[in-house]
């Protein structure tokens, strides 16, 4: 009996802790569909500046829209961490494969995972409609609206930004353009390490480019 009540002790304190785990407040995202472009920031201080891509079918938060959402919204879970540049997740997992920058007749979501929380009306279905921001394959389309709703990185810039902010950081997603400056201070250096050697695609046939996202 001492032994189970222990255990339930023990279990109720990590609930109780990790319920109170500090949400990032320091760092927030403004993403311009405009400029298809993101913006890092520490507090007020500009910390990098990065293409992206958001929906091909426009800006919305409707269901089944594949639009993009605009509005406030928050870093509710952040998946992937320790996985290679180019690693291939479904459905919020790995599935062991890794693809290099442009594999042809590819287009799944790689190298990380910002699920996304809406904060106002306009975007409240943004977690239920598993809007993130991601790593793609297909860097030749980031800066140009390419996605299914999500916002798609370059697997470098995305693996710099996951490893700058944590989960309740603020995404600002807006329809117009950044506000200057637009370019990072010189005394601001990049956050995040320099992105591991270049990765091998795999060896098997690349099926007819499919995607969800």
């Amino acid at each position: 009996m001492t032994r189970r009540w222990s255990a339930f002790l023990l279990l109720a304190l990590a609930l109780f802790f990790s319920s109170c785990a500090t949400k990032d407040s320091e760092h927030r995202i403004l993403v311009s569909v405009a400029d298809q472009s993101l913006a890092l920031y520490h507090k007020e201080r500009l910390l990098g500046l990065y293409p992206v891509s958001t929906s091909r079918f426009g800006l919305g938060d409707q269901p089944g829209s594949r639009a993009t959402p605009l509005g406030r919204m928050e870093v509710a879970k952040m998946i992937g961490a320790g996985a290679p540049l180019g690693a291939v997740f479904k459905s919020r997992r790995r599935t062991g494969e890794v693809l290099r920058p442009n594999a042809p007749g590819r287009d799944p979501i790689v190298t990380r995972i910002i699920w996304l929380k809406g904060l106002e009306a306009q975007n409240r279905h943004a977690f239920a409609r598993c809007i993130y921001i991601h790593g793609t394959p297909e860097e030749r389309n980031v800066g140009h609206p390419a996605s299914f709703g999500c916002v798609r990185m370059k697997s470098a810039d995305m693996l710099r930004v996951f490893n700058t902010i944590g989960v309740g950081a603020t995404v600002d997603i807006i329809p117009g353009s950044l506000p200057e400056p637009q370019q990072p201070a010189g005394s601001a250096p990049m956050v995040g390490p320099p992105p591991p050697p270049a990765v091998v695609a795999s060896s098997s046939t690349p099926p007819p480019a499919i995607s969800t996202r």
